[in-house]
Formats: C-alpha cells, structure tokens, sequence
C-alpha cells in the first residue's frame, strides 16, 4: 500500500470522527452514525492493505 493511499484512510477516519463528535454535541443521531460508520469504513480499508502487505511479504520470503 502506498503512503498517500495511507494518509487518505487517515483522512477518512479523522473525517469520521470530526463528524460523530459533532453528532454527539449536538444530538444529530444521522451524523453520529454516518462518522462511525466512516470511521469504521476506513480502519477496515487499513486492515485489508496490512494483510495484503504482510502476504506480499511472506511470498517474498519464499521467493528468496
């Protein structure tokens, strides 16, 4: 995975959580939802390029 595809998945989490804090204070349970929702979006994007890092990494291993 490259850098700038990590910062945009940092992005969209920080974007996320902005947006349920801003839910939060001000009883906006659509803006709660969609900021968790987007959080939740771009932790998983995060976790599907970490594994497919680490078998990138394994079958360079092997290659070897």
């Amino acid at each position: 995975m490259s850098a700038m595809d990590k910062m945009r998945n940092k992005a969209e989490e920080l974007k996320g959580a902005a947006k349920e804090r801003i839910g939060d204070r001000s009883n906006n349970e659509q803006m709660r939802g969609e900021g968790s929702s987007e959080q939740t979006q771009a932790k998983a994007k995060q976790a599907g390029a970490n594994v497919k890092d680490a078998g990138r990494n394994v079958k360079e291993t092997f290659d070897r």
